[in-house]
């Protein structure tokens, strides 16, 4: 069984990996699972890396972290290395994630609980920009969306936001693909 302050040390060993990667550390988790310990690591970009994180860069970032753990004793016996990225459905809770998310569909939830939902198309500079989101309505079934007009929400009454997964591109996708029969 892992001890609860294993994970700060398990931290002052990770970060430092991480950020070498050119990555961020979004999250640590560190678990006991049996007699082996899970050590969660959850990396995302830097708020001016235009990369993507892809496979690549998540395989070189667990090579990294790999590497500092195991030239260290912070975690005594076998442990399990899972290390991924926070995922299209993370919450948007820094002006970064906001700012990754211009252009895509976001639910923006206010501090008086009123709802903007709709296109992302700004977010200001600094570490409380203004946020501005074109809302979009669907007037139904064969039908254009309707955009209103920009809503600017100042970042102090931001409570929560979200990116809106947008499948609507997807259907109809198989139908250029030929089965032999």
């Amino acid at each position: 069984m892992v001890a609860p302050a294993a994970a700060p040390r398990v931290r002052e060993v990770v970060e430092p990996a991480v950020t070498a990667a050119g990555l961020l550390l979004e999250g640590l988790q560190v678990a006991g699972a049996g007699a082996r310990t899970v050590v969660r690591v959850v990396v995302d970009l830097a708020a001016d890396d235009e990369r993507e994180l892809d496979l690549d860069r998540i395989g070189e970032v667990t090579q990294a972290v790999s590497d500092a753990l195991d030239a260290t004793d912070v975690l005594p016996g076998a442990y399990t290395l899972e290390v991924s990225s926070p995922g299209v459905d993370r919450p948007l809770t820094e002006p970064r994630h906001w700012r990754r998310a211009v252009g895509r569909s976001v639910t923006l939830v206010r501090t008086d609980g009123g709802v903007v939902a709709g296109r992302l198309v700004e977010v200001g500079d600094g570490a409380a920009p203004e946020v501005v989101v074109v809302p979009v309505t669907d007037p139904g079934k064969g039908r254009r969306p309707k955009e209103g007009a920009p809503v600017a929400v100042p970042w102090a009454d931001v409570r929560s936001g979200r990116v809106e997964v947008d499948l609507s591109g997807v259907a109809g996708q198989d139908d250029d693909i030929e089965t032999e029969g």
